[in-house]
């Protein structure tokens, strides 16, 4: 079985027993959609459509990411927020497109390199995806939509037939994804702890459903509530 495959098992259990819940949070997805997600992802593993000539598509290497990354910038908080992650996705395409170039398997098939270069590839698009995006979302965007670009350039300029998201493309897109916004977490998280921010109870606090780069929904909460910012409270009294 494709160590995708097993990543996203892996994924699904975290979500079922509810550990995968403040990065859902952050990314705006619920418990049902992200198992939904992963279900799609490994049931079209194993389609792919005809594209032209012997090429094809991967439903769950690049549909699937594909979609989830449309829905992700969708549902962005700012405008800024989603041309952010549209730059980013296009600089992680070039950091995997210009890896893939310097370090090409061996015409033969076989490398000198400690790690394979389609693992390569995966890791710097999670790498690259999580340092151009910083925030859980983006970072998915950039490292999930700049390895699905990147395929597509590859798509176009080989020519053999080309399976988009397939092979080890899927394996390449599952940890692309995992490693950019596990990134995220853990800088995020640090970053928050050295900050002096809350510390997790048994109850989320509403900070959670927020994100970087969402600064407008907090002042539209703050409207809501009255809250005027400094000097309501003077402006009140008089």
């Amino acid at each position: 079985m494709p160590i995708g495959l097993l990543v996203l098992f892996a994924l699904a259990v975290l979500v079922f027993f509810g550990l995968a819940q403040r990065v859902l949070d952050r990314m705006r997805l619920t418990d049902t959609q992200a198992i939904v997600i992963i279900a799609l992802m490994i049931a079209g593993s194993y389609i792919n459509p005809p594209l032209w000539g012997d090429s094809s598509v991967n439903v769950g290497g690049a549909l699937v990411p594909l979609g989830l990354v449309v829905y992700l910038l969708y549902r962005a908080g700012t405008a800024r927020e989603r041309t952010s992650g549209i730059v980013s996705a296009l600089v992680t395409a070039l950091a995997v497109i210009i890896v893939s170039s310097l370090f090409a398997p061996a015409p033969h098939g076989g490398t000198s390199m400690l790690i394979d270069p389609l693992w390569l590839s995966g890791i710097t698009a999670g790498i690259v995806g999580y340092l151009s995006g910083r925030s859980r979302r983006s970072a998915f965007v950039a490292g999930v939509g700049g390895l699905i670009l990147a395929d597509v350039y590859d798509l176009f300029r080989s020519p053999s037939p080309t399976a988009l998201g397939g092979a080890g493309i899927f394996d390449q897109i599952v940890f692309a994804g995992v490693i950019a916004v596990g990134l995220a977490e853990i800088v995020g998280e640090g970053r928050e702890r050295l900050q002096g921010g809350p510390e997790l109870g048994e109850e989320r606090p509403l900070a959670l459903h927020q994100d970087e780069g969402t600064a407008e929904e907090t002042e539209s909460g703050q409207e809501e509530s009255g809250d005027d910012g400094p000097g309501s409270e003077h402006q009140r009294e008089s």
